[in-house]
């Protein structure tokens, strides 16, 4: 019992300060992705507070932070937009249909979960996770630029002078904290993102720095402050959203999309994490955690959420691994909204994009560039094709395209990978030693094997170092032997699985004519019940 409370009180420490920092980098992100939604900054905020508590208790992956995303709001604009224009001027009816969307975005995340699809995640091959990773890295480092305009007249135009001379010091003096307070041997265990912030904060404040804080970045966006109250159930969009087959057809694509996005966000930021603490979180949890918190969000008026990378990374890097450090986080992200709203609205934008610039230093995949001529030209071409795509489209689209093109690729190198050694028995009868898988891309060369009209009499297939794979290769098999019986000719098969044989005769009695059963080779029991053999080899 002593152990197990030492082992998770250890880590107490870094929880805690890890989770004051991420605290912190949530308040402009949230503001920002929701100016991005076209929504109120505290539909943002009360986000990332619902979201991130939630799946900081019930997530399958402890120290991931999860909150409003820039993936979900560029999707949720258009939404917003729709549902604002079918309401009376100032109604705001968008936002309701938001909220409608986002429950329903929830159901469908929490059904992923139930119906286990977490694990599909594991078919993302290597290629397509760095490109995510890269990608995102991008995306994060372009969202910070916009952090160097400012607005007058209403138009977002770029620093100049020495507003933006003062912008670069404090983002650079930031980096430089973070990045020389770990060698200082007597410092190295300090929190240095939470250390960095509150140095260039301190600064900026008493040398009274003209430069853009959270406040007026909150001020410029059109809001009116970081202040509000806790959330509240939104009753109104039961009332304000009709539940028609027209509500339907206009929210559930939108849901779907935002499902799949946040999911696949998700999913991949804790297959990074897992990476990173050489631990391993759950995929399903994670989803039905995702899509309860995504439930409750919509109903007390937040715009949903996911994993949030930047974030989580700063939480890995400081320290934080168990649940408590997320916990902190959103706990502190709703104190500064009720209580500490003067106080944070301080805090120079510097600062903050300093500590995203160091998050995107050690969330891009360096390693991607020395290894460019050591993979194939395939995998170079998804690696970049991915980066590209996250950075232009989504996350969705990316890594669905990555996925295709991966398997596309796969199927066509295995596909030329089929062989037929070819030979003659004394008796006359001859032989076809199949090489390879059989499967839909390898058929038309399968097919291309064989000599019907010249063959012998007797013709054997061997199939022992070939593996039949689908429903393709079974009715290539089964053709084939149509077409030599059409001509007369006796053809038997061997070494086939036992699905296969069970498939074929399934499909034609006279299967058991020409499926060759009592063979006397290991090999085959090997090849055919590879299960088996490694059970047996066990129980011995």
């Amino acid at each position: 019992m002593t152990e197990f409370i030492r082992k998770r009180v250890s880590n107490v420490r870094n929880d805690i300060f890890s989770g004051v920092t991420v605290a912190l980098a949530l308040v402009p992100e949230a503001v920002a992705f929701a100016f991005v939604a076209g929504v109120d900054p505290l539909v943002g905020l009360y986000a990332a507070f619902m979201v991130g508590l939630i799946t900081s208790i019930f997530g399958g992956r402890p120290g991931m932070i999860s909150g409003a995303t820039g993936a979900l709001a560029v999707v949720m604009v258009t939404l917003v937009a729709q549902g604002n224009a079918m309401g009376n001027p100032g109604e705001n009816l968008g936002l309701y249909y938001l909220f409608a969307t986002v429950i329903l975005m929830g159901f469908i995340q929490v059904l992923a979960g139930v119906l286990k699809l977490g694990k599909f995640v594991r078919l993302i091959p290597h290629p397509v996770m760095m490109g995510f990773v890269n990608g995102l890295a991008i995306v994060i480092f372009l969202s910070q630029l916009g952090m160097f305009k400012r607005t007058v007249n209403g138009e977002k135009v770029w620093l100049q002078g020495n507003q933006l001379y003062l912008m670069i010091g404090l983002v650079a003096l930031t980096m430089l904290i973070m990045w020389g307070l770990p060698k200082i041997k007597a410092l190295s265990k300090l929190p240095e993102a939470l250390i960095a912030i509150l140095v260039v904060s301190t600064i900026a404040i008493l040398a009274k720095f003209d430069v853009a804080t959270v406040g007026s970045f909150i001020r410029d966006g059109g809001g009116s402050g970081l202040q509000g109250g806790l959330p509240t159930l939104q009753l109104e969009t039961f009332s304000k959203v009709p539940f028609t087959v027209e509500t339907i057809k206009l929210i559930f694509p939108y849901a779907l999309i935002l499902a799949a996005i946040g999911l696949i966000e998700s999913l991949m930021t804790l297959n990074l994490i897992d990476d990173l603490t050489e631990t391993r979180g759950n995929g399903n949890r994670e989803c039905i955690a995702q899509g309860s918190a995504n439930i409750v969000t919509g109903l007390f008026g937040g715009m949903g959420g996911c994993a949030m990378i930047g974030q989580s990374i700063i939480n890995i890097n400081g320290g934080g691994r168990g649940r408590l450090s997320g916990i902190v986080a959103v706990v502190l992200l709703l104190l500064f909204i009720l209580f500490g709203s003067s106080y944070i609205e301080q805090i120079p934008i510097g600062a903050l994009v300093g500590v995203m610039f160091m998050v995107v230093i050690g969330t891009f995949a360096w390693s991607s560039f020395r290894i460019m001529n050591k993979i194939p030209r395939a995998d170079l071409f998804v690696l970049i094709l991915v980066s590209a795509l996250t950075v232009i489209f989504d996350l969705a689209i990316a890594v669905t395209a990555g996925v295709i093109v991966s398997a596309l690729v796969f199927s066509w190198e295995n596909a030329k990978r089929i062989r037929a050694r070819k030979r003659m028995k004394d008796d006359g009868t001859k032989i076809y030693e199949i090489w390879g898988p059989l499967f839909f891309g390898s058929i038309s060369a399968f097919n291309e094997k064989f000599d019907v009209k010249n063959d012998p009499d007797k013709v054997e297939i061997d199939f022992v170092e070939s593996r039949v794979s689908d429903h393709s290769a079974l009715e290539a098999i089964f053709n084939l032997v149509e077409k030599y019986e059409a001509v007369g000719k006796t053809i038997h098969l061997k070494h086939l699985s036992e699905e296969c044989k069970i498939l074929l005769n399934k499909s034609n009695p006279k299967f058991k004519e020409v499926i060759i059963e009592d063979i006397d080779d290991p090999r085959y029991h090997l090849a055919a019940n590879p299960e088996e053999f490694t059970k047996g080899l066990f129980e011995k």
